[in-house]
C-alpha cells in the first residue's frame, strides 16, 4: 500500500517537472513570435496551452487524492501542499506567455517591439529561459541553495523592466502611444513570469527545510559564521600544537 503511495507522490513530482518543461518551450516560442514577428510560433503557444492546462488539472487531482486518501504528514505533507501552489504558479507563467503570443499575433506582420527596444526584450527573453532552466533543476533536486539563485537571477529582469518603463515615460519617446502600451505590458509579462519562478523557489525552500526563504538565509548566515569560527579555532590549535 505504501509502495503505491510513494509511486503516486513520485508521479505528482514528475508531472510538475513536465509542466515546467512545457512552459519553457512555450516561453521559447512566445519570444520567437514576439521578436521575429513569427505567426507560426505564436500559434504554437496558443495550441500548447491546452496541454499545460491538462497537466494542471491532472496535478491538482493527484494532490487532492493524496491528501484525501493517503493523509501525508511532515515532509510529505509539505510536498503536496507546496506542489498545489507550484501548479498555480506554473499555470500563471503559462498564461503570461500566452499574453505575449497574443500581442505578437495581433501586431503581425509588424513586430510588436520597436527596433531600438529589441535588444532589451531579447535579453529579458534569454533571462526568462535561463530562469526556467534553473527552475527545472530546482524541481528535480529540491536544492534550497539553487532555489535561492532564482531570486538573484530575477534581479536582472527587474532592472530591465524598470529601465524599459523609464524609457516609455520620457518626453523623448520616439514611438506611438500604442507602442508604449505594448512595450510596457510585454515587459510586465516577462517580469511577472520571473516573479512566479521566484515564488516557486520560495515554496521549494519551505518544502526542503520547513523555513521561509528569509529564515533559511538568516540561519545559513549563522551557520557560515559558526563554520568560520570553528575553522579559525582549528587553525590556531594546529599552529600552537593544541596548547594555549
Amino acid at each position: 500500500m505504501r509502495d503505491d503511495y510513494r509511486e503516486h507522490l513520485a508521479e505528482f513530482a514528475h508531472n510538475l517537472i513536465v509542466m515546467c518543461d512545457s512552459i519553457k518551450e512555450m516561453a521559447s516560442h512566445a519570444s520567437r513570435a514576439l521578436l521575429s514577428a513569427d505567426l507560426t510560433s505564436a500559434e504554437d503557444v496558443l495550441t500548447s496551452v491546452e496541454d499545460v492546462e491538462e497537466l494542471r488539472v491532472k496535478c491538482e487531482q493527484q494532490a487532492f487524492q493524496l491528501l484525501a486518501l493517503e493523509s501525508p504528514v511532515a515532509r510529505d505533507l509539505r510536498r503536496v501542499i507546496s506542489g498545489t501552489y507550484i501548479v498555480e504558479d506554473l499555470s500563471r507563467m503559462s498564461a503570461l506567455m500566452v499574453h505575449i503570443a497574443k500581442v505578437a499575433r495581433r501586431r503581425h506582420p509588424d513586430c510588436a517591439v520597436p527596433e531600438s527596444m529589441v535588444p532589451y526584450f531579447s535579453e529579458m527573453a534569454k533571462q526568462c529561459l535561463d530562469i526556467t532552466a534553473t527552475l527545472h533543476d530546482v524541481l528535480v533536486s529540491y536544492d534550497p541553495e539553487l532555489a535561492l539563485q532564482l531570486a538573484r537571477d530575477d534581479d536582472a529582469i527587474d532592472d530591465l523592466h524598470h529601465h524599459i518603463f523609464v524609457l516609455t515615460t520620457q518626453r523623448e519617446w520616439p514611438y506611438t502611444t500604442t507602442n508604449a502600451v505594448d512595450v510596457t505590458l510585454l515587459s510586465r509579462y516577462y517580469e511577472r513570469y520571473s516573479d512566479h519562478a521566484v515564488q516557486i523557489g520560495a515554496r521549494v525552500i519551505y518544502l526542503a527545510t520547513g523555513m521561509r526563504p528569509e529564515e533559511y538565509v538568516g540561519g545559513k548566515d549563522e551557520r557560515d559564521r559558526e563554520a568560520t569560527f570553528i575553522r579559525h579555532f582549528d587553525e590556531i590549535q594546529q599552529r600552537y600544537g593544541g596548547t594555549f
